[in-house]
């Protein structure tokens, strides 16, 4: 029986490359050109519709380790990126028109893929085994069907994303743990503003530039979902009645409340990733960095993502999909790329690599375990299928707050240890153990 994969773009592509490559048989569909989406160009597969860089090559980078683990697993996107590639840097870019028609070609002359170019609108019992990578530019048809299939209020129609900032980076003498009012476990970090602090805060944020929005976004944001240089924008102590607001959060150090404070809420069960509670923003990624490292306790923060607003289309993951990257209400469908809350080019084709040997092993009656969470990969699958909170979920690039901690890791804090070099190291020792097991469960 075939394997449907819904999608021709990056994570479709790798999917469907990956179970040809196996020896088993897809039906590729793709909606382009027959019909179109405001972002898109051609009627190529994995055509880039934003920047054409795939980020960093700088060895022992968590963007790099991603990038070299697909490697090793061979994968046909980084393949044809590398051939493809542009003077760049210390990152990987390519030149977008020829890496489309080269991943178009691949795909196109791979015996066990039939591509059919139409619009998927519906996913029936008797579709079989199906991976839907369709991206955060989901038809309108599609997008009610998968939330037909996985309840409406699970299915995200745009970002509204607030900065996140790595704990071990926090300045941990200059904030302190409380809950508003002292209900509750005194769980969020609150870094705390005099008037001055605040005063200069809110001058930046005024002043600073923001992203420019595409017409297609057309996000007309709700009253609860404003960019926080919107609201300082519409008075002085807008942002110390809202999002910033002081009230119940004595600093128990003075026993006095601070004139403004900006929470931080734990935003993985590992407790190395902290959300900007309430800070979503436009404000360019320089901006933002320059920005909220004016706030106390951040002066020195590294952000595992910076903040956006814009129209996206995505699952609850955590709350829906397995460890197989399965629907868990419908098993035989399976999710890749963006629409399961990775962001960025790599991490798509990522998810799409492992849906699609996933598919494979399920289709010759075996399970492929996903890599281990020590892994680029395995730390991706891990976030998005659990280790985010199902609340607070939001799209998230590779990044090293997604690894568990070494197992020596205070010997690295206290010594001043490169740390990222032995997660490096981990993570392909740990893979090269997955690979070589997919291997012989394979023979």
């Amino acid at each position: 029986m075939k394997i449907r994969i819904i999608g021709a773009g990056l994570a479709g592509c790798e999917a469907a490359w990956q179970c040809a490559r196996r020896g088993v048989e897809v039906e590729l569909y793709e909606m382009r050109p027959v019909k179109s989406t405001p972002a898109h160009q051609t009627d190529k597969f994995a055509e880039l519709v934003c920047s054409h860089s795939l980020k960093s090559e700088s060895e022992n980078t968590a963007p790099w380790l991603l990038k070299e683990e697909m490697r090793r697993a061979g994968s046909l996107l980084i393949r044809i990126a590398q051939e493809t590639s542009v003077p760049a840097g210390h990152a990987l870019a390519v030149d977008r028109e020829v890496f489309a028609a080269k991943v178009t070609e691949a795909i196109s002359a791979e015996p066990k893929i039939k591509i059919i170019r139409q619009e998927a609108t519906r996913i029936e019992e008797t579709d079989g085994l199906t991976v839907v990578a369709t991206g955060p530019l989901t038809s309108d048809a599609l997008s009610l069907e998968i939330g037909r299939l996985s309840g409406s209020d699970h299915l995200f129609f745009y970002d509204s994303i607030s900065p996140i900032v790595e704990a071990d980076s926090i300045d941990m003498e200059k904030v302190y743990m409380a809950a508003r009012y002292g209900k509750g476990t005194a769980d969020y970090i609150n870094c705390p503003l005099t008037k001055e602090d605040y005063d200069r805060f809110c001058d930046a944020l005024v002043a600073a530039q923001s992203v420019e929005e595409h017409d297609w976004e057309n996000l007309n944001y709700f009253e609860g979902c404003l960019p926080i240089e919107e609201i300082a924008r519409r008075g002085r102590d807008t942002l110390r009645f809202g999002p910033m607001k002081p009230v119940g959060l004595r600093d128990p150090r003075s026993g006095r409340r601070p004139y403004a404070v900006v929470q931080l809420r734990q935003d993985n069960a590992l407790g190395t990733l902290f959300n900007m509670v309430g800070f979503q923003t436009k404000l360019r990624h320089g901006e933002q960095v320059r920005i909220f490292r004016m706030i106390p306790g951040l002066e020195r923060a590294e952000f595992a993502r910076l903040g956006g607003l814009h129209r996206n289309t995505f699952l609850n993951s955590p709350r829906l999909l397995d460890r197989q990257l399965r629907l868990k209400v419908l098993p035989r469908l399976r999710f890749a790329g963006q629409i399961t809350g990775v962001e960025g080019y790599v991490e798509s084709a990522a998810i799409g690599l492992l849906a699609g040997r996933m598919a494979a092993a399920e289709r010759f009656g075996q399970r492929l375990e996903a890599p281990p969470a020590t892994t680029a990969l395995g730390a991706l699958v891990n976030h998005i299928t659990g280790g985010a909170s199902a609340q607070t979920f939001q799209p998230m690039n590779i990044n090293f707050g997604l690894f568990p901690p070494l197992a020596d890791e205070e010997r690295y804090k206290r010594g001043h240890l490169p740390r990222k070099p032995a997660l490096s190291a981990r993570a392909l020792n740990d893979l090269a153990v997955w690979l070589d097991g997919a291997r012989q469960a394979a023979a």
